[in-house]
């Protein structure tokens, strides 16, 4: 699926950027005009282009609020906080050194944050005890009663944001009268830019503690707690699963086997066996023009550097290696769901190899180029995603 760019990687992001449009992350008519300002490729005219009109939609919010239009100024806040993220997505160079790279992240954080505070439904900021420091999370209710309800563990991946979440999956469990406690972890966002902590592979690290946390908020099922990871996520989610007890359901946003696998098969067979065999010294040349060709490769290498702590893009390449479920698959006790795309450019027959692996019980949802929700973590169809996904899982917890 192409949406308005032919450069894979701007074609996708764009669409990803609108597809958040189903839960007022976006407007369609914005998306496009912005679309317009952005010739192929040019990662600075699509910084300028979308720091532009989330300032732009972000002063609206502000004066809405001043005027006391409570929908209004949280539905601009919502745009302008999508929008200053997708502004700040291609900027990774050197995000610990990027003062505008950190300017762009903060105005999301903070657009959120405001129009969290005039949702509906209660939203409140958690830090999340996290070995001797604390993960920032959000925890969303479908009401403010107390009472007990089916309640998700939700993380993304490789890029995602805290905030982001909402629009991936909290704004639809909550009109299904779930709650969310959403988190980012090491290596993701604010845990990355602000604390220093990236990405590990013993995620169960990660949720032991968040479960942890879950289990004592008000409102928490304790018999249908569910876990779901986005994207990268759905490796790290199957990893955590294969070592928590406690929970009703795992579900793989989407199936990940391997990422070192995933990663490696973009690149030509006889790079992949460079990196492999540490041959840096015939592998940099060729990798620095793939770079300069594609768009996709030289964002990915960035973000890994900075995301995984790497020095180099080989490093960050054999970095991934202990991300893999080979002998963790197998472990995992509870009713899991994998999900696959159809068209997902980075983790083809990813997803049936979890589901091949498993051995608890399962189900395989493949959905459909045909059908507009074949993306990569089905961007551009939250609503047909959330549709599958929660009625999966309302079937399955009435089971228990």
């Amino acid at each position: 699926m192409r949406f308005h760019f032919t450069d894979e990687s701007f074609s996708f992001e764009a669409l990803r950027t609108a597809g958040h449009g189903s839960y007022g992350g976006a407007e369609l008519g914005e998306v496009l005009a912005t679309c317009a300002l952005v010739p192929e490729g040019d990662e600075a005219a699509w910084h300028r282009a979308w720091a532009g009109t989330a300032e732009r939609v972000h002063r609206t919010a502000t004066a809405a609020a001043a005027a006391g239009h409570r929908v209004s100024a949280r539905q601009a806040y919502l745009r302008a906080s999508n929008y200053y993220r997708t502004a700040d997505f291609y900027r990774r160079d050197d995000p610990d050194h990027d003062a505008e790279s950190a300017r762009l992240a903060g105005a999301a954080k903070e657009c959120f944050a405001a129009a969290a505070e005039r949702m509906d439904t209660p939203v409140r900021a958690v830090r999340i005890p996290y070995e001797d420091t604390t993960l920032p999370g959000y925890h969303f209710l479908a009401d403010d009663t107390g009472q007990p309800r089916p309640t998700v563990v939700h993380f993304g991946g490789f890029d995602s944001t805290l905030e982001e979440l909402y629009f991936f999956l909290a704004a639809g469990a909550l009109a299904r009268g779930w709650n969310v406690l959403a988190f980012e972890g090491p290596g993701q966002g604010g845990v990355r830019r602000e604390q220093g902590l990236c990405f590990r592979p013993d995620w169960e690290a990660v949720v032991t503690p968040v479960i942890d946390y879950a289990l004592g908020l008000p409102g928490t099922d304790a018999d249908r707690l569910v876990l779901i990871g986005t994207s990268l996520g759905g490796q790290l989610a199957a990893r955590a699963a294969a070592y928590e007890p406690r929970l009703a359901a795992c579900v793989l946003h989407d199936g990940l086997y391997s990422f070192s696998d995933a990663v490696l098969a973009s690149l030509p067979d006889f790079l992949a066996d460079w990196v492999r065999e540490e041959r840096d010294d015939v592998s940099t040349p060729v990798i620095g023009l793939l770079q300069l060709l594609s768009t996709q490769a030289r964002w990915g290498a960035r973000n890994g550097m900075w995301t995984f702590g790497a020095a180099s893009t080989q490093e960050w390449l054999r970095m991934l290696a202990p991300y893999t479920l080979d002998g963790v698959a197998e472990r995992i006790g509870c009713p899991t769901l994998v999900l696959d795309a159809e068209n997902d450019q980075f983790f083809r027959g990813e997803a049936r190899r979890v589901y091949d692996a498993l051995r608890c019980e399962k189900e395989f949802l493949s959905f459909a180029h045909a059908e507009g929700s074949g993306e990569h973590c089905h961007e551009g169809a939250h609503q047909v995603f959330h549709q599958r996904l929660f009625d999966w899982l309302d079937t399955r917890l009435k089971a228990r």
